[in-house]
């Protein structure tokens, strides 16, 4: 069975902010006070580890203390929820030094290399964590509905669901010379696409992250996804989301194939794709072609151009959460049900 922590909103929620991947430069720490300041004017309080302040040779900190921050954040009782700053390079390093055993049913959330972290510790543990939006992005006077959809998601009790939707608009391309008052600039028309050119329904349990990073799990002690189905989901089909952050299309269908040779895919009702702003077609093999063949393989819907990873807005997606998922004319839905 799967575990959900819970946040209580009405009683004070502390935020511990770690970097178990890349930390804040000295020359960016105005963002991330920015960002620690507008949380704690929504009410929340906020503790901030000294990883989340340093960053140096791709990394915030050896992996040794990364790992011990995470471990003291993840075990203390006074912590609510865990927001990494952004994802980073060399997350990756910290896995053999996490004390899976020991950690306290707590939210953590972020995307990029964070999604290593999420999906391990589901994986390792049966403990839902939340694909998402990362700290600094919260730094701006209001969020997008679709952003601010994390704080509702993670409040919703064991046994709850929620209902998210697909954006109006998505964010084209960083424009950090004009600020937003909601940080992203967002531009361009939402369109969720499925490989079919038909509407899709998709029901199974969610688990997924940034393509790059989880496929290096595969192999692992903390990618056995084949033992956690049968541990904690019965053998429940599965939906994945993916979002490529820097892949051109021909090492994107490498980790495909390798995922589905790793048995990955087994038992999938289908996969969603997030958008991305990279995807470079290596002699003339596209994106779209990636995502056909991926279809050809499995005999499943393959829906992409989701709100998902490194173009935002993101949806907040639960690993390990059973829903329920509509796509129809460019608009997708997406119910979570917090079933155990």
């Amino acid at each position: 069975m799967i575990t959900y922590p819970h946040l209580r909103l009405d009683e004070g929620v502390l935020i511990g902010v770690t970097a178990p991947s890349s930390g804040v430069p000295n020359e960016l720490h105005e963002v991330l006070k920015a960002a620690l300041r507008r949380m704690e004017q929504r009410g929340f309080q906020v503790t901030s580890g000294d990883t989340a302040w340093t960053q140096s040779k791709a990394k915030s900190a050896p992996a040794l203390i990364r790992a011990a921050e995470i471990h003291r954040m993840m075990r203390d009782n006074e912590i609510d929820l865990i927001i990494p700053p952004w994802g980073g390079e060399l997350f990756l390093e910290t896995l053999e030094h996490i004390d899976f055993d020991n950690m306290k049913k707590k939210w953590v959330l972020g995307y990029s290399d964070i999604s290593g972290l999420l999906l391990s510790i589901t994986l390792k543990t049966g403990m839902a964590t939340a694909h998402g939006t990362n700290l600094v992005d919260l730094r701006g006077e209001f969020s997008d509905e679709t952003t601010a959809m994390w704080q509702t998601i993670l409040s919703t009790p064991t046994g709850g669901s929620v209902l998210q939707h697909s954006s109006e608009r998505y964010q084209k391309e960083w424009n950090h010379a004009a600020p937003s008052p909601c940080v992203f600039h967002l531009t361009e028309p939402t369109n969720w696409k499925t490989v079919s050119e038909q509407p899709v329904s998709l029901q199974g349990r969610l688990l997924g992250g940034c393509i790059d990073i989880i496929r290096h799990l595969i192999g692992t002690p903390y990618g056995d996804v084949a033992g956690f189905r049968k541990k904690h989901l019965n053998s429940e089909p599965l939906i994945w989301y993916l979002e490529n952050c820097e892949m051109n299309t021909a090492d994107l269908r490498r980790s495909l194939v390798q995922m589905r040779l790793a048995g990955w895919f087994d038992d999938c009702s289908g996969i969603m794709f997030g958008r991305s702003s990279v995807n470079t077609p290596v002699e003339g093999y596209t994106v779209e072609d990636v995502y056909m063949d991926l279809a050809d393989d499995l005999g499943i819907p393959i829906v992409y151009d989701i709100d998902c990873g490194h173009v935002p807005p993101q949806i907040t997606f639960v690993n390990g959460a059973h829903a329920e998922v509509t796509v129809e004319n460019g608009k997708g839905s997406i119910l979570q049900e917090f079933r155990p």
